[in-house]
């Protein structure tokens, strides 16, 4: 009589078997069948040609497109160029100052910390109030 776990216990046999089958031949080189030295392999097969798209004409190097140049950089007014050096060199210089231990006037410590507040300031009290454009999300493509 089989009961409801025969199956079982075959199907694992099996698996068993196939599984002692692999690890008994690990590490086995496959058998390649080795050609006469007289037997030459077939010759690959010529290339094929490009299709060619009638009324498409050959492509010209002179006929490359070649953009414009860009336009200039635009520059900003000078109160907004001495804001922007105070914001981002006043730091820069107090720093190289104290990497290379140079000792600055008291008066010129205080020139560089009112320097960067003074450009800060102005320029938070020169931006725009409101957007380019009434739906702009700053997004740019």
């Amino acid at each position: 009589m089989s009961g409801p776990g025969d199956n079982e216990r075959a199907h694992d046999e099996a698996d068993q078997a196939a599984w002692r089958d692999i690890v008994d031949n690990f590490g086995d080189r496959a058998e390649l069948d080795e050609q006469a030295p007289d037997e030459r392999p077939a010759p690959a097969p010529e290339p094929v040609p490009p299709p060619v798209v009638a009324g498409a004409a050959p492509y010209d190097e002179a006929e490359r497109f070649v953009p414009p140049p860009p336009p200039p950089l635009p520059r900003p007014e000078p109160k907004r160029a001495v804001a922007w050096a105070g914001l981002f060199g006043a730091p820069v210089v107090v720093l190289f100052m104290l990497v290379f231990q140079i000792d600055l006037p008291t008066v010129l410590d205080y020139l560089l910390v009112g320097w960067f507040v003074g450009g800060f300031i102005y320029l938070v009290a020169t931006m725009s109030r409101t957007p380019r454009e009434p739906w702009d999300d700053g997004s740019r493509i």
